[in-house]
């Protein structure tokens, strides 16, 4: 028979309470504890300390087994990271174990099981791990931010002084869903314009690299004098074919490998805060792709501030995680000058307000939500809201990007025959002649 340490809630009491508990395995020791009326959130078994000296002076196959997890959790290499949509299920999985009543170290143990070999599997190694080292959930997550960003941390923390670690980790799977639904809107978007560019360009360089020299073999054959446009055509198709003098390779290199190049030196760039304050702020005031970003913006950050109150994270901490969290420094900088009015015992919405980056409705909602004392609620009906917003900007986006791709290209394509045929309009007229 063992002894296990244990964390239950009585009745609809919020408060954990702690004790422990003699029983044969850890089914029959959360059995007891429901018979005793208690719901048991946190159950391991106590070690005893002769068994433990044992096992170090053996040579410790249990310690080495444990230092292999943990060095499997810690991998945290800088382009490493645990995809959002794995995130999403395991959250969900968690809070239905929750809801059904299984003990949080027994229902890690079982997520961690069913994971394929990655970082998300060696991650949740290290959480049991520090769960059975006596830490609670949101501290073991923490030290794990590949995987737990501060968003998450906090709400589990909130979950676990409130008793509501189900009910957290479910409006937190909500809220990590409703945030992929939309960024998949955004992305897919995206998707035909950048795939209709890439085709677009390929073709060209191709025309500039096989045909246009053809042409120009046969007009230097007949001695034709050619027109501006011809002859900055042709330049052009020599660079693309690396036939100009003195050229070590030819240009269709240069813009094979220039797309890649420029997406990394942006994602670069960006990567710096000046960097980030210059392209958030130039994206922020485009047309119609700036008032996108807004809209998508202010419903990542209205419904992750939302999220957080809701949760009972005390809100100068909880406009702090948004601010970290939002994606964007022109909202930074507005949610940085609503945190110090707060702090200073002001409102809410008028910082929001002069800094002019919402609409009005969106700061009077808000305002509203500060005298009411519905906060929360009222930042997830302006989410909802600007959900709903988001598609048919996105809608708008598309509808207008597809014209005028057709139109760039019709340009491209008949500035090239233009180009090609009034070389051969001059050769007709003097064979005529």
């Amino acid at each position: 028979m063992g002894t296990y340490m244990y964390e239950a809630f009585e009745g609809t009491s919020k408060k954990a309470k702690k004790g422990t508990i003699e029983a044969d395995s850890s089914q029959q020791a959360i059995e007891r504890l429901r018979q005793q009326g208690l719901r048991p959130s946190v159950l391991r078994e106590q070690k005893q300390k002769g068994k433990k000296g044992k096992q170090e002076a053996g040579g410790g196959g249990g310690g080495a087994k444990k230092k292999k997890s943990s060095g499997g959790g810690g991998v945290t290499l800088p382009f490493m990271k645990v995809k959002a949509k794995q995130m999403t299920t395991f959250t969900r999985q968690l809070s239905t174990l929750q809801d059904a009543g299984l003990p949080l170290l027994r229902s890690l143990q079982i997520l961690e099981a069913q994971q394929k070999p990655g970082l998300l599997k060696q991650t949740l190694q290290g959480v049991v791990e520090e769960v059975e080292g006596g830490s609670s959930l949101s501290e073991g997550m923490s030290k794990y931010p590949k995987a737990f960003n501060p968003l998450y941390c906090k709400m589990v923390a909130a979950g676990e002084v409130g008793g509501v670690l189900d009910v957290i980790l479910q409006r937190l799977a909500d809220f990590m869903e409703k945030s992929q639904r939309l960024k998949r809107k955004v992305v897919g978007a995206l998707v035909y314009p950048v795939a209709v560019i890439l085709v677009a360009v390929a073709i060209v360089t191709g025309i500039m690299y096989f045909i246009i020299p053809q042409f120009e073999e046969i007009f230097r054959d007949f001695g034709v004098d050619l027109p501006a446009l011809t002859v900055f055509l042709t330049e052009s198709s020599r660079w693309v074919a690396g036939n100009q003098p003195g050229q070590q390779f030819p240009g269709a290199v240069y813009i094979i490998l220039g797309l890649p190049v420029v997406f990394v030196l942006f994602k670069l760039i960006k990567a710096t805060k000046p960097g980030k304050a210059v392209v958030d702020t130039t994206l922020f005031y485009v047309p119609i792709l700036g008032n996108l970003i807004r809209k998508t913006t202010v419903a990542r950050f209205t419904r992750t501030l939302g999220t957080l109150i809701s949760a009972g994270v005390p809100i100068l901490e909880a406009i702090t995680i948004t601010k970290e969290t939002c994606g964007n420094y022109v909202f930074e900088k507005a949610l940085g000058k609503v945190h110090d009015s707060i702090r200073e015992g002001e409102s809410f919405a008028e910082p929001l307000r002069q800094a002019k980056v919402c609409d009005s409705i969106v700061v009077n909602m808000i305002d509203v939500g500060e005298e009411t004392g519905d906060m929360d609620t009222m930042l997830m009906k302006i989410a909802d809201n600007y959900d709903e917003e988001v598609d048919t900007a996105v809608a708008a986006l598309v509808s207008l990007l597809e014209p005028l791709l057709v139109i760039v290209l019709g340009f491209i394509v008949g500035t090239i025959v233009v180009a090609m045929f009034l070389p051969l309009v001059s050769m007709i007229q003097g064979l005529q002649g």
